[in-house]
């Protein structure tokens, strides 16, 4: 029996074994499992393949290592315990790098930092061992594919007391030598050069920097093997449009590849002339959407060259410049089940092995294995849901109170209408969220709950002034950004898809802040609110990320436009009319406890008994949480939908 196939089995053995009907839903414990099967990648030689598993429902993720040419063979498995295993790569044909995370302590020392300690390890194939490098709160910046034995990190630096040091952390950067354990410095962190980008052989070609007299963040660039640093754009922070350099131009050393507005509404591909410090041609841009990104060649011990653009719908959609790697991913799309969003996330140097990823929402994560021109399933990130079980997800359009067309999705149940209706705006809240798999979508679809997650004003990916809309005339923060996601639900249900007297709101970081404000709305349409991790003051929250946290151009304007007006949930607990439940990890670093604390002490002041609180013990915001949590938080969800949503339940 295929070792992988066993994980399936035991983790059905592990959770109890249940029988279902066709119309019941899953153990929420199904839901509640981390990630089985992750970071599957084939050895450069194409000989070995390394997959990242967590074995059972309470253990830590370990390393395994199987012969690619047979994955019925006994893996050679490693764990770093106490540590856990949160990353590995491939160096070479026989070492691998690790990255390593603990939790070491019950409080944050400060924004994104504080309770957790990071470090890195190798492990040696030939000899079997870990070799732990003494250096904490390390960080890989890249792989060195021309450097097997090296690996570029950073460390924090310090800080010079500087206007651009309180923007900026002030890394240095190193390679990193595994098998000595020396480090040679590469770049010192330094105020005036920081967010610095390397080229794949390690040189540092790219950094920020601040002008105080002008207000300005300035690009500078820097030719491979050189020290000089030559300024090539430079934008004013009151700017809001964006300039990213992706890539440079294989053909001519001049010529960098850069996602830009430059005067357009929405953002595009753009060549830009070192030399002239101009934009050139535009190479790709669309009316409707902004260029996302950009796919390279899918063989990185090879190439790093950009072979295709991306721009994001109903999913992300590419326009291939290469023509083979273009078929290359038309074949795997024609042969991959349910194929949605699928990419090579390894390739063996000689090019004739390779691992696939396809993820979307009727495929959890589906690894696979091509090698000697047979395509075998290497396992899934969540085996024990049957993908056929899993709901529909479809891209809708509907127009807000104030004239603007809007779209959103929604995670479709199995049965026949109208249903309950779970509102789910995403976090950032500049940000955008494109239809793939969303394991809390799924889990309350699963349960009977329509889910619809609007794009709602200041949403990326519409264009600039989409995205200004949100605070272009003073915040909309909890104003018309809250009315852009009533208005979707208003619509499903005059298009009678749900029951109105069952709607409620659920929402994670920015998401928690905007049920948090649907409490106390005046023209309540919801039964009730669920708010994980929110921000319930907004003052607060963005004074202690304007001390801590980098900001450049737009960003700093939208957080302190946004958040500086923002209606603010603890000044409006006296107005709420609705059950409200509270989520909040322990040790998140990127929105403090102190932000539920304050919530909970308003709610109590102004006797709002009405309200439940979760606290998931030893969790951070980002999600990675343990199975335990995992539960406890979905248990809590449902437990709360069914039992405490306004009259009866949702």
């Amino acid at each position: 029996m295929n070792n992988l196939v066993k994980i399936f089995l035991f983790l059905q053995l592990s959770l109890g074994t249940v029988i279902l009907h066709a119309s019941e839903p899953y153990p929420l414990e199904y839901f509640a499992l981390r990630p089985v099967i992750s970071g599957v990648s084939l050895s450069p030689d194409g000989k070995k393949l390394l997959l990242r598993k967590v074995p059972s429902k309470n253990a830590k993720t370990i390393v395994e290592i199987y012969d690619a040419g047979n994955l019925n063979s006994e893996p050679f498995r490693v764990n770093a315990d106490p540590m856990e295993i949160k990353g590995a790569s491939w160096l070479s044909d026989s070492s691998i790098v690790l990255s390593l995370q603990q939790q070491v302590s019950n409080k944050i020392s400060g924004f994104n930092r504080g309770a957790f300690r990071g470090k890195l390890a190798k492990l040696d194939l030939k000899t079997k061992k870990i070799k732990e490098f003494k250096e904490n709160g390390v960080g890989i910046v890249s792989l060195l594919p021309d450097e097997p034995n090296k690996v570029l990190i950073t460390l924090q630096a310090g800080s010079t007391g500087s206007r651009a040091a309180s923007a900026f952390e002030l890394p240095s950067f190193y390679k990193l030598d595994v098998n000595t354990g020396r480090k040679s410095l590469v770049m010192k962190g330094s105020g005036e050069r920081s967010r610095v980008r390397f080229d794949r052989y390690g040189n540092p070609v790219l950094s920020y920097g601040w002008d105080k007299t002008s207000s300005e963040w300035i690009l500078y660039y820097r030719k491979p093997n050189t020290k000089n640093w030559v300024e090539i754009y430079r934008q004013n922070e009151n700017s809001f449009e964006e300039f990213s350099v992706l890539g440079q131009d294989p053909e001519n050393e001049n010529i960098m590849f850069v996602n830009a507005h430059n005067g357009r509404n929405t953002m595009g591909l753009w060549e830009f002339d070192l030399t002239k410090r101009q934009f050139g041609e535009l190479v790709y841009a669309r009316k409707d959407v902004d260029v996302s990104g950009v796919r390279r060649d899918s063989n990185f011990w090879n190439s790093s060259d950009i072979v295709a653009v991306s721009y994001k719908t109903d999913k992300t959609h590419y326009e291939y410049f290469d023509e083979i790697e273009d078929a290359t991913y038309k074949q795997l799309e024609s042969i991959i089940p349910f194929s949605h969003e699928t990419y090579i996330t390894s390739r063996s140097r000689d090019g004739n092995s390779l691992t696939i990823f396809n993820v979307g929402p009727k495929d959890p994560g589906t690894h696979y294995l091509l090698k000697d021109g047979k395509l075998s399933v290497v396992g899934s990130s969540q085996p024990l849901l049957d993908k056929e079980k899993l709901a529909e997800v479809k891209m809708i359009s509907y127009k807000s109170r104030h004239g603007e067309e809007l779209r959103g999705y929604l995670t479709i149940p199995q049965g026949k209408g109208p249903f309950p209706l779970v509102v789910m705006p995403h976090g950032g809240p500049y940000v955008s969220v494109i239809p793939s798999y969303d394991e809390w979508g799924q889990m309350f679809a699963n349960n009977g709950y329509m889910v619809f997650e609007p794009e709602f004003r200041g949403s990326r990916n519409r264009g600039l002034d989409f995205y200004k809309s949100a605070f272009i005339n003073g915040s909309e923060a909890g104003r018309k950004m809250q009315d852009d996601k009533d208005d979707g639900a208003l619509h499903l249900i005059k298009q009678g898809l749900v029951d109105k007297d069952r709607v409620a709101m659920y929402g994670w970081s920015y998401g928690g802040y905007a049920a948090l404000v649907a409490a106390s709305r005046d023209d309540q349409i919801y039964q009730c609110v669920m708010a994980g991790a929110a921000v319930s003051d907004p003052i607060y929250q963005n004074n202690l990320a304007k001390r801590e946290e980098w900001y450049r151009g737009a960003t700093e304007i939208e957080q302190n436009t946004t958040w500086s007006t923002a209606v603010s949930p603890v000044n409006e607990v006296d107005k709420v009319n609705v059950p409200v439940l509270l989520i909040h990890g322990s040790v998140d670093q990127r929105v403090p406890i102190k932000n539920v604390q304050k919530y909970i002490s308003a709610l109590e002041k102004n006797d709002k008994t009405s309200y439940k609180y979760i606290e998931l013990e030893g969790e951070d915001h980002f999600g990675d949480f343990s199975y335990e949590n995992q539960l406890k938080l979905y248990e809590g969800l449902i437990d709360f939908l069914k039992n405490d949503c306004g009259p009866g339940g949702l």
